[in-house]
């Protein structure tokens, strides 16, 4: 009977092997690293506005605190966004005939709201509360990043489960108390950073206020620290084994 392969068969099936078992998992790392590039989170990426407002502006250099904008940030899931009428408070006075700001002016003349563009978003899937993070005392920044050095606002995070899963399986990492006013409630301790900031500077904060301010703060491994999170943990009633289960973020 005739040969149906040719020796150089075997080296061609050998290579085919070898290909197969490098090419597979190196697309799968390939795809993987993809999707946590910024190209798919859209991290670090500014997004144009219909408006350019800049947080750095509003925030640091006038002191405009979060919540006059963002309303509902305390009490509700949804952060909110400022109606036309909340600019034209101050810019019916001020800039009054900034072409930059003609958008603003338009708005309010036709009674049409501003179709913002939006920067932080979950999918539909995905339920967040807004109100309950600030309610233990867990600072804008460390989901959102440097928004008070923003002069176009970009996403200072990724957002994907695998990050928010860092926090909810230890909140010990990232609970803490303001030690300069221990009297403060974690909600007030939230929103006096970016007053301290306008006081002090960077320079006059604690370090963790430091890291927050900065967006850069990504939970304490500290011995200390971890002792007084776990403290907040079993003060603050939160359930850890229940933060990683799916029904808190997934309905």
């Amino acid at each position: 009977m005739a040969q149906i392969f040719r020796p150089s068969a075997n080296s061609v099936a050998k290579l085919s092997l070898i290909c197969f078992a490098i090419g597979v998992p190196t697309v799968w790392l390939a795809i993987a690293g993809l999707s946590r590039s910024p190209a798919n989170t859209k991290q670090d990426v500014p997004l144009n506005q219909p408006v350019p407002f800049s947080h750095q502006h509003h925030t640091w250099e006038l002191g405009i605190d979060c919540r006059y904008c963002h309303t509902s940030v305390e009490k509700s899931s949804y952060a909110g966004l400022p109606s036309t009428e909340t600019c034209m408070s101050c810019h019916s006075q001020i800039w009054t005939n900034s072409p930059m700001l003609e958008p603003v002016r338009q708005s309010y003349e036709t009674n049409t709201p501003i179709q913002w563009n939006l920067v932080n978003k979950v999918p539909q899937f995905v339920y967040f509360n807004h109100s309950i993070h600030i309610a233990r005392g867990l600072n804008c920044n460390i989901c959102h990043g440097p928004v008070n050095e923003m002069q176009i606002t970009w996403k200072g995070n990724s957002f994907q489960m695998a990050w928010c899963l860092q926090c909810h399986r230890a909140p010990e990492r990232y609970l803490t108390e303001n030690i300069t006013r221990p009297g403060q409630s974690p909600r007030e301790q939230v929103f006096n950073l970016y007053w301290e900031l306008q006081k002090k500077g960077v320079k006059g904060l604690t370090i963790k206020q430091r890291d927050e301010a900065r967006g850069e703060f990504t939970g304490s491994d500290d011995a200390e620290d971890l002792a007084k999170g776990r403290e907040l943990v079993k003060k603050y009633g939160i359930k850890v084994q229940q933060l990683a289960d799916c029904g808190v973020c997934h309905h």
